[in-house]
């Protein structure tokens, strides 16, 4: 069951603010944020969007902070009672709808603190996602640290050996002598540092950052949607039915279910919401399929980084030594006044 995850992490007292009041809009006004969210992304360089558990629930399973959420029943003793195995939920209309909206090229790079594998299994291809918490869907060798898609769940957590051979082929023909280990962290360990860099990158260049079904509590993945207000041009857009630890900085915050706000966006943007396929799912392919991000995938969006951040950073302290100036020209008109 998808509460066993939580169950399977050490001891850990700081969860964050658990069981906060729900919040839901308006419909109408609901439908007006949405619109205006749709001239965002249609004039925007660079979207990306960061995913929490929230984006999950439709499918079954359970998020952490919520009224219901496993750390909010946690300190009343209790347990969810609706908790499906991971292996059995699927992709939600949110899920699907972030598929369709990365092949049309209106959002550009997804953010997800979620380890249900539910992005991998829509179809998503590795190259449009950083997964900082890790996937129950994939396994790493401890050698040559390539990863490689699961047909089931993994049954561990914590980054443990599953006592399976690296599947891995060297180039001298010879097979790798790793073992697999899942890729799910617990509190003490260090984010994957490619997903970490990529999702470092992107937030940085970012115009709109979209932050979907989170609360924005865990650091450093709850930081990262911030990066795009540094320039002082970008905005953030928040869509949780909870207050966020980010909610003073947002500039659009959406209170309502994530799957109605997708679904309305998408017929904004004239895209039609596609459907689970089982036949794009990597876990129900007969297929042996890796889920590594490849060196040369950092390396170019490094460049882009330092091209576009950079570039950014210069426009903004131009404009903040304008604006400097500006004052102490006033100043100095207002004395001799």
């Amino acid at each position: 069951m998808s509460c066993n995850y939580s169950e399977g992490l050490s001891s850990y007292e700081n969860k964050g603010k658990v069981g906060l009041k729900e919040i839901f809009e308006p419909e109408e006004i609901v439908t007006k944020k949405v619109k205006e969210l749709a001239n965002w992304i249609n004039s925007a360089s660079h979207v990306v969007v960061h995913t929490g558990a929230g984006i999950s629930t439709s499918a079954g399973i359970p998020d952490f902070r919520g009224p219901n959420g496993v750390w909010t029943l946690e300190k009343q003793g209790l347990k969810p009672s609706v908790n499906i195995s991971f292996d059995d939920a699927v992709p939600t209309n949110t899920h699907m709808a972030l598929l369709e909206m990365i092949n049309a090229g209106k959002i550009h790079y997804i953010v997800s603190q979620n380890i249900d594998g539910l992005h991998l299994r829509s179809g998503l291809p590795r190259d449009y996602i950083s997964e900082l918490h890790g996937n129950m869907f994939t396994e790493q060798c401890n050698v040559c640290k390539r990863q490689f898609v699961r047909k089931s769940a993994t049954t561990s957590v914590g980054q443990k050996c599953l006592n399976v051979p690296c599947p891995s082929i060297k180039v001298n023909g010879r097979a790798c002598r790793g073992k697999m280990y899942d890729t799910i962290l617990d509190w003490e360990h260090d984010l994957p540092e490619k997903d970490l860099k990529l999702a470092d990158y992107h937030s940085s260049i970012a115009d709109l950052s979209i932050c979907l079904g989170s609360t924005l509590q865990i650091v450093p993945s709850g930081n990262l949607p911030l990066y795009t207000k540094r320039n002082g041009t970008g905005k953030m857009v928040i869509c949780n039915l909870q207050p966020t630890k980010h909610d003073r900085k947002a500039d659009l915050i959406l209170n309502t279910y994530v799957d109605d706000v997708m679904i309305k966006l998408l017929e904004h943007l004239h895209l039609k919401l596609p459907a689970y396929n089982a036949a794009n799912d990597p876990t129900k392919t007969a297929d042996l399929l890796s889920w590594t991000i490849s060196d040369s995938s950092v390396k170019q969006m490094q460049k882009i980084y330092q091209t576009q951040y950079l570039a950014l950073k210069r426009k903004s302290l131009i404009s903040y030594e304008k604006v400097k100036l500006e004052k102490k020209e006033n100043t100095k008109r207002n004395a001799i006044l």
